[in-house]
């Protein structure tokens, strides 16, 4: 970033009034600026490539190449944006098809300007647009999406310390930063090391694919109190 209090942010919705709502939104915020729009799934590769942005929006369902497409063309770029789906529908198929292919989360494109807001400087931060709720929701549709698709142990799981287990857990449960801080009696600035370790032992782009790997291993609490 030009300016490391800024966060670039890009918009991909084939619905220009969206498009539209959404940079107004965005725009009031001083240490948000959107940096490139696009209203098909195509251009998101060729405007985050000129562009540079550090949080991308993506509509799931746009005519010619749709989110899921373009969310995998862009997770495969060298350092890549942080993506959040934007869709209609909480339980949209489709973004959990999307949040597979690499997308940090979604959002629902209702959600109060505030919310959008805030939810940009999350995701930004490396954290994932999941509630907890959620979590379950996405991790149960994607074991029932795959019956008998049970993997064996990750590799990279024998490379985690005892520590990073029990983040790698917390996550897995859909906590925050600041949540498994409170749990494990961390700093949220240890946590976000740890996180960043896991990341790259275990391979993994965004705090969706951790949680996948966590519960096929059986290591998220979901029903945990602090997940609320």
């Amino acid at each position: 970033m030009a300016d490391d209090d800024v966060t670039r942010v890009g918009l991909i919705d084939d619905d220009s009034l969206v498009r539209a709502g959404l940079a107004m939104i965005l725009g009031a915020d001083p240490a948000l600026e959107v940096v490139c729009q696009g209203s098909d799934g195509s251009e998101a590769v060729t405007l985050v490539q000129k562009h540079r942005p550090d949080v991308l929006l993506m509509d799931v369902r746009m005519p010619g190449l749709d989110g899921i497409a373009a969310t995998k063309a862009v997770s495969a770029l060298p350092n890549p944006p942080k993506i959040v789906m934007l869709t209609t529908f909480d339980m949209d198929e489709y973004v959990f098809q999307a949040l597979e292919a690499g997308a940090s989360g979604f959002l629902l494109k209702d959600t109060p300007p505030q919310e959008l807001a805030r939810a940009v400087h999350v995701v930004a931060g490396g954290e994932a647009m999941l509630s907890p709720t959620v979590t379950r929701r996405m991790l149960s549709h994607f074991s029932e999406a795959n019956p008998g698709t049970r993997q064996d142990r990750h590799p990279g799981l024998d490379q985690l310390t005892d520590r990073e287990t029990e983040v790698l857990g917390a996550v897995g449960a859909g906590l925050s930063n600041a949540q498994i801080g409170m749990r494990l009696f961390m700093s949220e600035a240890t946590v976000k090391a740890h996180v960043s370790k896991i990341f790259a032992k275990l391979d993994c782009t965004n705090r969706v694919q951790i949680a996948i790997i966590a519960h096929e291993a059986g290591l998220s609490d979901l029903d945990a109190d602090a997940a609320e």
